[in-house]
């Protein structure tokens, strides 16, 4: 696995975790906030950056033990937990079962959207299709027009994933985090962008709600990458919260 150290030797390690289909250069401007004080370990999750793909279609259980064992090997102790979009999947569950002070999510995924009817019909339509079609137009025919639905079909992550990559998107949108948000110590900043899409301020919300320790901040302008689109709002959110690191 890829990553990338930065900042002074004895600061507080903080583990900086980007969203999907990005890799650690897409949060290189959170880092440099940090790096004055805070040694800041910036990864290319599995499947991302310069980071091998799983060998298997891994969850967000998975890939938080991946980073759990990363700590462990790099003797990282109650690290502070920055995940954006995808990384806050990671983040959720890892400050729900280890001990971790802090933690800010970034437009944080991890809890799976209520669904309209229309959504399901087309999910059971497509599985029911690479049952059938290979069968009645043969394994080269059927695979041509399920790829090319799968295509049209899926989100611009999900169609510039690898299979693999894919089978894991797929695996880890599916798994909703909503029941380890009580057991959360961590004190918890969620920053996030009011226009988001991806996941909507009603998320952040949630998890501000169910999160014994948690406060939200929003930026009325800003979408799902709220931290490029108002830099100077972020930093200085950010700059509030660990300003006893960053003296």
């Amino acid at each position: 696995m890829h990553y990338e150290v930065t900042g002074p030797d004895n600061g507080k390690p903080v583990v900086l975790m980007h969203g999907w289909g990005c890799n650690h250069t897409t949060v290189r401007s959170i880092a440099a906030i940090l790096e004055p004080g805070m040694r800041v370990f910036n990864l290319d999750l599995p499947g991302h950056g310069s980071s091998q793909e799983p060998s298997s279609a891994w969850g967000v259980y998975e890939y938080t033990d991946c980073i759990e064992e990363f700590c462990n090997r790099l003797g990282i102790q109650d690290p502070v937990l920055i995940g954006h979009s995808f990384g806050g999947r990671i983040g959720l569950l890892m400050s729900s079962r280890n001990p971790v002070s802090r933690m800010v999510l970034v437009d944080g995924a991890g809890l799976k959207p209520k669904r309209k009817p229309k959504y399901y019909i087309k999910v059971y339509s497509f599985k029911a299709a690479k049952k059938v079609l290979p069968i009645v137009l043969g394994k080269k025919l059927g695979g041509k027009i399920i790829d090319k639905w799968r295509g049209s079909a899926g989100s611009a992550d999900y169609r510039n994933s690898s299979p693999m990559m894919r089978a894991v998107m797929s695996k880890c949108v599916n798994q909703d985090l909503r029941h380890v948000l009580p057991d959360i110590k961590a004190s918890t900043l969620l920053i996030w962008g009011e226009k988001d899409t991806a996941t909507p301020i009603s998320d952040a919300k949630y998890m501000e709600k169910h999160i014994p320790d948690a406060g939200l901040v929003s930026f009325p302008d800003a979408g799902h990458y709220s931290f490029l689109d108002n830099p100077a709002g972020f930093r200085a959110v950010m700059r509030e919260f660990f300003k006893n690191d960053l003296k």
